[in-house]
């Protein structure tokens, strides 16, 4: 199964908060850097390719895979809100909707209703398309959605933030070139959010 983002998060740490965290005294300069150093650290643990394995903003992603294989189909990259659309394409290829009544969606789980299975559908690639929206909400029932990143993901974001704007390079001459990791206190702040398989 394949996932693609639909609609990209607000940013989750603000500049307000970069700002504060770097002590720049609102040194509007620096803004366009801050708020690039915000989007490079959070796009390296945020959703479909991220180190965390889950969705932190509310997004909107499709998860995409060949027919329904399985009787159950287990998305990534918790936690969910809500199942926005299934499309398949039929076996003669003309897409459909699956309506809210064919399906059940609890959690990470997309199953058939009671005592229906899934329709038959053209054995391609991406022929099943499932949109949904995932992040960390307030409450989930209330629109427009808040989000509610845990604050060991921001505080971890912000340190982030802090190595790219101290260390610039990811080289320093007259050594070996290394990528900078994620420090430890990073690691040990986002370690409980991080999904494995």
């Amino acid at each position: 199964m394949r996932v693609r983002l639909i609609n990209p998060p607000a940013p989750i740490v603000t500049w307000e908060e970069a700002d504060a965290h770097l002590k720049l005294d609102g040194d509007e300069s620096q803004k366009p850097l801050v708020e690039a150093l915000i989007a490079a650290a959070t796009g390296h643990i945020d959703g479909p390719g991220g180190w965390l394995g889950r969705a932190l903003g509310v997004q909107t992603l499709e998860a995409r895979g060949e027919a329904f294989w399985e009787p159950d189909w287990r998305l990534p990259y918790p936690p969910h809100i809500d199942l926005v659309s299934v499309k398949y394409l039929d076996t003669d290829g003309a897409q459909q909707t699956l309506g809210a009544d064919a399906y059940l969606f609890d959690d990470r789980h997309l199953v058939p209703a009671y005592g229906t299975s899934w329709p038959a559908a053209r054995n391609i690639l991406g022929s099943v398309q499932v949109r949904y929206r995932a992040g960390y909400v307030a409450d989930p029932e209330a629109e427009p959605l808040v989000a509610a990143v845990p604050q060991e993901i921001k505080r971890a974001i912000l340190l982030m933030v802090g190595d790219l704007h101290r260390f610039r390079e990811t080289a320093t001459v007259g050594t070996i070139g290394a990528d900078i990791p994620m420090s430890t206190t990073v690691e040990n702040l986002l370690a409980p959010y991080r999904v494995f398989g």
